[in-house]
C-alpha cells in the first residue's frame, strides 16, 4: 500500500497540539523477567529518584522559562515543509531516561541510529541507548526501520508518534537521517545545547510521509579566494544535514589558490596553494584531509562534488607550473586581487590535457560520489572553437574516470557528453544556449545569481558582500521555482538546485554562517518540498522558529528583518562580531587572447566581482564548536 500523500494531504494545515503530561513525566518501565521466572521490577528506586528529581526541576524552573522551550512544537513547525503532515491531538510522545532506540541489523541504520543518539544525549542527559530492533525487552522508544515501500524512493521517510512509541520507516538510511533531522526540529529548541537543560522533551503527535521534489540539493562553499579548514568545512557539512540537503560542492580551484593535493603535481599546493584574496597565507587540503571530508560527508549522506576550475581561473596553477601557460605569456605571479577572466591554461598544448588528466584522475580516485566538476565560465581569453574544443576533450577525460560531467552553463556550446549537467547561474530566465543543450540531453542544476548567489549582500548596508547580481533577501531566495524559471527548460530536466557562496570576502567560519543563514534553509525548502507547500508567509513564520535553535548551537546568523523572529533574538540584541574589510588586492595580470573562431555565443553569462564591503557588525552569538563524530 503506498504511503504518499493525496491532493487533499498535500493541502492539510497542520493544528496546534496540546501537550501530554504525566504525573512526574517518567513512563512506567517494562516489567523484566528475572532467570527463574519471577517478575520483578529493575531499578525501582532508581527510578523513583529520577522521577523526583525531574518533578523538583520543573517545579523550580519552568518549561516556559527553560531556554528553547517557550513555545510547544507543532507537526507541520518542520524546514522543509513535509510533503505530508496529519497531526493527531492528544498523542504527543515524552522523551525518558528510559528511552531507548531500535534499529535494524542494517550498518547504515545503525549509523543513523547512532547519530540520533549523539544529537539527544547532551541536552537530555539520557543515556538513549542504542538497540536491535528484535528486542523484546526494549520495545516501546524511537524505532528505525528500513522498508521495501519503493514509493518513499531512496529519500524519503514516514515518520509516526504517539504516546507509546516514535516510529520511522525508509526506504533507505538516507531517509532514516532526514527523519532524524525532523525529529531534531520537532524537539524544543534546547535539543541544541551542548549540556544537560531540563526538558520536558515532547514530540508533537501524529505522522509525517515525506519525499524530496529533487535528487540533488546543495550548496557550494568557495575555499580557494580564501582558504578554510577541516574542521570549517565539516561544520558546513552540519549545517547542510540539518535542512536535508545533500551535496556540497567544493570550488578547490582559482586564481588566487589551489587547495587540492595532487601526487603528480606537488608545486599545486606547495606553491600555488600559498595566497588567498587579500594577501592572506592561504592553505590547501591534503589528500588525507580531502578523504576526510569525503568520508565525513558520505557518512551523513551528503554527496562532495569537487570542482577543479578549466581552462580559466587557472593562475595559481600557472605560478606553479608555468610551462602550462600559452608561449609567449609572461611568466604569471602570485594574485591576490578579486577580478576575473586573465588566466588560461595552454588549450593546444598536449601537456595540458596530460595535467588535466593526472589530476582529474587523481581527484576522482578519492571521490566516492558520481560527479567531477570541471568549471568552465569567465575563460575569456579562449574563445570559439578553441574553447568547445578544450572542453570537448576535458568532458573525455572526465567520463574516463567513471564520473560524469558537471560544468557551469557556459559549456553548453560544447557536444553533449553522456549525463552531462549544466549548473546555470544567469540572471534573466532567458538563456537559448542552455535550453538547446537541455534539448541535446544535458540536465541542469539551477544556481541563478540574482536568487540565490549567497555572496549577495541582504541589504543595502550588509557589512559584508557583494551585489553584482542584486541585493538578495531571504524572500527573494524563497520566492521563485527552480522548476519553471528557465525558459524552454522542461522540470523534468531540472536536476536539482544549490546556492553557491564565493567567498572574496568572507574570511571566516562565522561570516559563512552570516551569510548562509536563513537563506540557506529558505534553498533547502525549496529543493526538498513539493511546490503545492510552497507559502512565504508559512515559510517565515516556521523560519522564525529556527533562530533560538541557532542561537543554542551557537550559529551566526543574520536576523533579516523580513522574518518575525522572537523579541529576544532581534537585531541588536546578540553579541555582535566584527567583519573586517578585505582589500582587493593588485589589478590583474594582463594575457593576449587566443585567436581563434568566433566569441563565445549569445545567451551566456558574466560573473563580474564587486568591491568587498565594508566594516560592520552582525547580531548573533558567534560562538564556534565544530564536532565531528
Amino acid at each position: 500500500m503506498s504511503t504518499l500523500p493525496t491532493p487533499a494531504d498535500r493541502d492539510a494545515t497542520p493544528t496546534r497540539e496540546p501537550a501530554v503530561t504525566g504525573v512526574d513525566g517518567v513512563p512506567p518501565r517494562e516489567t523484566a523477567v528475572a532467570g527463574d521466572g519471577v517478575p520483578l521490577r529493575e531499578t525501582a528506586v532508581a527510578d523513583l529518584v529520577r522521577a523526583a528529581d525531574r518533578a523538583a526541576t520543573e517545579l523550580l524552573v519552568p518549561p516556559a522559562a527553560t531556554l528553547g522551550h517557550a513555545a510547544a512544537a507543532r507537526l507541520g513547525d518542520v524546514v522543509p515543509a513535509p510533503e505530508q503532515v496529519h497531526p493527531v491531538p492528544g498523542a504527543d510522545h515524552r522523551l525518558g531516561p528510559d528511552t531507548v532506540i531500535r534499529v535494524g541489523a542494517d550498518p547504515a541504520a545503525r549509523a543513523v541510529a547512532d547519530q540520533l543518539a549523539a544529537l539527544l544525549r547532551p541536552a537530555t542527559g539520557y543515556p538513549l541507548p542504542v538497540t536491535d530492533l528484535a528486542d523484546p525487552e526494549s520495545g516501546g522508544g524511537i524505532t528505525l526501520t528500513l522498508t521495501d515501500d519503493e514509493a518513499l524512493g531512496p529519500e524519503g521517510y514516514r515518520l509516526d508518534v504517539d504516546r507509546d512509541a516514535v516510529r520511522v520507516t525508509a526506504g533507505a538510511p538516507a531517509g532514516l537521517l532526514y527523519a532524524v533531522q525532523t525529529l531534531r526540529q520537532l524537539l524544543p529548541a534546547a535539543v541544541e545545547s551542548a549540556t544537560p537543560v531540563p526538558g520536558p522533551w515532547i514530540l508533537p503527535g501524529g505522522s509525517i510521509v515525506d519525499r524530496p521534489r529533487f535528487p540533488y540539493r546543495g550548496a557550494m562553499l568557495d575555499v580557494a579566494r580564501h582558504f578554510f579548514p577541516v574542521a570549517d568545512v565539516l561544520r558546513v557539512i552540519d549545517h547542510l544535514v540539518r535542512y536535508k540537503l545533500n551535496h556540497l560542492h567544493l570550488h578547490l580551484t582559482d586564481d588566487q589558490g589551489w587547495r587540492i593535493a595532487v601526487d603528480a603535481w606537488p608545486r599545486l599546493t606547495t606553491v600555488g596553494g600559498m595566497g588567498e584574496v587579500g594577501d592572506g597565507p592561504g592553505g590547501s587540503y591534503s589528500t588525507a584531509d580531502y578523504q576526510r571530508i569525503v568520508r565525513y560527508a558520505a557518512d551523513r549522506h551528503v554527496t562532495v562534488v569537487p570542482e577543479i576550475d578549466l581552462p580559466g581561473h587557472t593562475n595559481a596553477a600557472l605560478v606553479a607550473y608555468p610551462e602550462l601557460a600559452p608561449e609567449g605569456v609572461d611568466p604569471p605571479t602570485p594574485y591576490t586581487g578579486t577580478e576575473v577572466g586573465f588566466s588560461y591554461v595552454d588549450p593546444a598544448s598536449e601537456r595540458t590535457y596530460d595535467f588535466i588528466a593526472d589530476v582529474l584522475g587523481e581527484v576522482a580516485a578519492h571521490t566516492p560520489g558520481p560527479w567531477l566538476h570541471i568549471g568552465g565560465d569567465e575563460a575569456f581569453k579562449v574563445k570559439g572553437e578553441a574553447y568547445t574544443g578544450f572542453v570537448e576533450r576535458v568532458q573525455r577525460l572526465v567520463a574516463a574516470t567513471g564520473k560524469t560531467v558537471v560544468g557551469w552553463h557556459q559549456i553548453a556550446p560544447a557536444a553533449h557528453a553522456e549525463g552531462r549537467v549544466l549548473q546555470w547561474w544567469g540572471t534573466t530566465p532567458d538563456d537559448p544556449t542552455t535550453a538547446e543543450a537541455v534539448r541535446r540531453g544535458a540536465r541542469v542544476i539551477a544556481s541563478p545569481a540574482n536568487l540565490i548567489y549567497l555572496d549577495m549582500k541582504y541589504a543595502p548596508d550588509t557589512p559584508i558582500g557583494h551585489d553584482w547580481a542584486g541585493l538578495i533577501d531571504v524572500r527573494r531566495a524563497y520566492d521563485w521555482d527552480p522548476g519553471s524559471h528557465l525558459t524552454g527548460v522542461p522540470a523534468e530536466a531540472i536536476l536539482g538546485v544549490e546556492a553557491p557562496l564565493w567567498t572574496e570576502s568572507v574570511t571566516s567560519l562565522p561570516e559563512i554562517e552570516f551569510m548562509l543563514f536563513p537563506r540557506l534553509p529558505a534553498v533547502a525548502e525549496l529543493g526538498w518540498s513539493p511546490r503545492s507547500t510552497h507559502d512565504w508567509a508559512g515559510f517565515r513564520e516556521r523560519l522564525a522558529g529556527h533562530a533560538p535553535r541557532w542561537t543554542t548551537a551557537g550559529i551566526t546568523f543574520h536576523a533579516a528583518p523580513e522574518v518575525p523572529w522572537p523579541v529576544a533574538i532581534g537585531p541588536g540584541t546578540a553579541p555582535a562580531a566584527t567583519i573586517p574589510t578585505q582589500p582587493t588586492g593588485q589589478a590583474p595580470p594582463t594575457a593576449p587572447p587566443i585567436p581563434a573562431g568566433d566569441p563565445i555565443p549569445a545567451g551566456t553569462t558574466t560573473r563580474v566581482e564587486g568591491p568587498p564591503g565594508a566594516d560592520g557588525a552582525i547580531s548573533a552569538d558567534g560562538a564556534i564548536t565544530p564536532d565531528e563524530a
